[in-house]
């Protein structure tokens, strides 16, 4: 049994890492699972970059400014311009030796020059069974990757409210009638990584009679496992008597990642501290510094991390994660830090509260409020020891029991055995018993 995965991207963006955290999960567990991707950024096992030589990489750079520049003329605004994939460019790769030796097509973020909407068309025609492992709304919309309050997904698309002449027979509504020519007669399953978006998916029109299943991004908790407080600390050149606040994020900028409600709880926070010098904060992340700068609190900004170790110890380092996140689906930063032991404080929106347990694993803010946001923050920093020690081992429990791979692969291995011709699911068993 031989599955391949496909992902525009190999290690940049969650939905990157978590493909490529499966692809290793199932390869532990004994299955044979190999990663197609556009572009290597390192090399890596079982992963195989479609671009090798200098021409391929620059053709594939290439694909991506042709996607973009496609949606350019559509655009309501430059805020949405990577918010909504027309997928009119992309490679065919149905003739890929990987792909054509694969029994299981497994699919994951794949728009930005990657695959096209008839690139998927043409995998779709060699009828092997396709998982399609949803990291946003993409897969069941006429472009958008979020669709915020807009429910036209359900229906046909049209008046799209990212474009910037909504109409009828606007673009999103030609890339649903696209999608739903590409889909017709595939063997699909949609998996959605949260609940709240595997329920999203049912609601769609274009996953009319297709059976959408929901299984989690994995995490390996051997790895991504509590550090000392004070050792984490000391490895980041920290104080070891301040109270520290993490904010992490790609993009620190990111439109949707909240930052500006987080700057505005902080002014918050500040005032219901009765020592606000004892707090700091952590950040890492791509972005601008000067955004750091006007926040009321002494920051400690380490940038891109990229090394585990680093990594890791940030979030050993932090008392509380902070994610104000206005669209999240599954977020690898919150299962993450929860295995580092440090509670979580995040917006109920998206899949988060299938996460964080208000007061038992962190605190569930009401959606978009900045009083709250503080309020959450603020609780967590004035948790007793015994209290706090109690939120730490209960987040570290909840990502063990629920997202370990090893678990989340047994789901998956599970759905293979389900959707594969008969005769080949005894292969998978028995790979799983090999040394």
């Amino acid at each position: 049994m031989k599955v391949l995965h496909l992902s525009t991207f190999h290690r940049f963006g969650g939905a990157a890492i978590a493909a490529s955290r499966l692809n290793q999960a199932l390869n532990r567990a004994g299955v044979s699972s190999e990663m197609l991707v556009a572009e290597t950024s390192i090399d890596e096992p079982a992963v195989i970059s479609l671009a090798k030589t200098t021409w391929q990489k620059r053709w594939a750079k290439a694909r991506f400014a042709l996607d973009r520049l496609t949606f350019l003329p559509h655009e309501r605004s430059r805020d949405v311009r990577f918010a909504f994939s027309p997928a009119l460019i992309g490679t065919d790769i149905s003739d890929h030796p990987l792909v054509q030796q694969a029994d299981i097509l497994h699919l994951h973020w794949t728009t930005f020059g990657f695959l096209s909407t008839r690139s998927l068309q043409k995998l779709f025609a060699l009828q092997k069974p396709v998982i399609w492992t949803m990291h946003d709304m993409w897969a069941f919309t006429g472009g958008c990757h979020h669709s915020g309050p807009c429910e036209r997904f359900q229906q046909y698309c049209g008046h799209c409210p990212f474009l910037r002449l909504p109409t009828p027979d606007d673009l999103s509504y030609q890339d649903w009638l696209r999608k739903q020519d590409a889909y017709e007669n595939a063997r699909l399953t949609p998996v959605g990584c949260s609940q709240w978006l595997a329920n999203r998916a049912r609601k769609s029109s274009l996953f009319r009679g297709l059976s959408v299943q929901s299984i989690p991004n994995p995490l390996d908790t051997s790895l991504f496992a509590p550090m000392p407080k004070t050792a984490a600390r000391q490895e980041l050149g920290l104080q070891t008597d301040k109270r520290l606040i993490l904010f992490a994020a790609a993009k620190v900028s990111a439109l949707g990642k909240g930052f500006s409600y987080f700057q505005q709880a902080l002014q918050q926070l500040r005032q219901q501290l009765p020592q606000p010098e004892e707090v700091e904060l952590l950040i890492f992340g791509a972005g601008d510094e000067q955004l750091l700068q006007e926040l009321p609190f002494r920051y400690h900004f380490l940038g891109s991390l990229s090394n585990l170790r680093q990594i890791v110890a940030a979030y050993s380092a932090a008392d509380l994660f902070v994610i104000p996140s206005l669209e999240e689906n599954l977020p690898n930063t919150i299962m993450e830090s929860m295995a580092c032991g440090t509670p979580v404080v995040g917006f109920d929106v998206g899949g988060i509260p299938e996460m964080v347990q208000h007061q038992q694993t962190g605190y569930l803010v009401q959606y978009r409020s900045v009083d709250d946001l503080a309020n959450g923050m603020h609780w967590i920093l004035e948790q007793p020891k015994t209290g706090y020690e109690q939120l730490a081992t209960n987040a570290r429990n909840f990502v063990v029991a629920h997202y370990d791979e090893a678990v989340v692969a047994g789901q998956y291995i599970q759905l293979y055995e389900e959707v594969i011709p008969q005769g080949l699911s005894g292969d998978i068993r028995d790979n799983q018993r090999k040394p």
